[in-house]
């Protein structure tokens, strides 16, 4: 009987804690139901002022509505209060608590509170002015009634007078010459004109020069005429050579003269083309002015073509002729 006794008494201990516990959990859950009334008659009492205001006249409303704004403010704070009591007495008695992404903990809250809540915030929200409308009544008042923004008047670039200003004349070296695999009266020539890669040129001098005369040999080149086929192969300049109907010569730079030099002629600023068009015919106006004078100087309206600093450019023999 005393073994017996002894195991009974801390089980009877254990048992008063607990109804000492379960009664001071009730006693809580009875002011918590208490206050949980008091906020039910706070949240009546809004709704109530809530149907005032929208009996209210406008400025009456806007005045009763930063006072309610204030009292949710309060109301929030103390249903928060309510909540973290609720939350702890429930951990107290073992009720699992799920986190929310705001590291608070959910409680279940009437929803009816809730919406009377969110009632009152979006009643006031929606008497809240637009902004995107006030500025836009703002913007249209400031440009005022048929006010059209002015168009800023277009400039047109001016078309640059046609002369030997915009052939691209240039100092070149024919680095390799061969006949044309499919044309027997054309020369296919690699010449180097001081850029990265040579030029693929294709000229009909077969019946006037030798071939053997091609190779190293140094010449003027028109090199802003449009790249075209001649028989599959790509020409992408032409050599200039003074011309009669029965014998062409080729011209002559001025001696030191290297590859890249380019040409000039004293009146007419270089400003050539990128690539001559075609339809405007540039180079056809600008070829019966093209010329050797008596002294075999190649001439411009009269004006000798040469590279500044080392000499005019001329033909072998051939004087007052076309030069193309």
């Amino acid at each position: 009987m005393p073994i017996l006794a002894k195991n009974i008494l801390p089980v009877c201990v254990r048992l008063n804690n607990l109804l000492t516990s379960s009664m001071a959990s009730a006693n809580v859950i009875k002011r918590l139901e208490s206050k949980a009334s008091a906020a039910e008659q706070i949240i009546a009492e809004l709704k109530r002022e809530v149907d005032q205001l929208k009996k209210g006249t406008k400025e009456t409303y806007i005045n009763q509505t930063d006072v309610l704004s204030l009292e949710n403010q309060l109301l929030r704070g103390e249903i928060e209060k309510y909540k973290n009591e609720l939350v702890r007495l429930e951990m107290n008695r073992g009720v699992k608590q799920i986190p929310q992404a705001n590291g608070r903990c959910s409680v279940k809250i009437d929803s009816k509170d809730i919406s009377v809540v969110e009632t009152a915030a979006s009643t006031a929200n929606e008497n809240k002015p637009d902004a995107k409308a006030i500025k836009g009544k703002k913007a249209s008042k400031e440009k005022g009634p048929g006010v059209k923004k002015p168009i800023a008047p277009t400039v047109e670039s001016q078309e640059p007078p046609i002369d030997v200003g915009r052939l691209d004349f240039r100092i070149g070296r024919i680095v390799n010459a061969k006949k044309h695999p499919d044309a027997d009266t054309l020369y296919v020539e690699e010449v180097d004109v001081g850029e990265e890669k040579n030029r693929t040129v294709v000229s009909g001098l077969v019946k006037y020069v030798p071939l053997e005369e091609l190779n190293n040999k140094m010449v003027v080149l028109l090199c802003n005429l449009k790249p075209s086929k001649m028989r599959g192969v790509t020409s992408e300049a032409m050599v200039m050579c003074a011309s009669t109907s029965d014998k062409v010569e080729i011209l002559v730079p001025p001696l030191g003269a290297v590859p890249g030099d380019l040409v000039h002629v004293d009146g007419y600023p270089r400003a050539p083309d990128n690539i001559l068009n075609s339809k405007k015919k540039i180079f056809e106006t600008c070829a019966p002015d093209l010329m050797t004078d008596n002294e075999r100087q190649a001439v411009y309206k009269g004006l000798p073509l040469h590279v500044p600093g080392k000499g005019n450019v001329v033909a072998p023999t051939l004087t007052c002729v076309q030069v193309k």
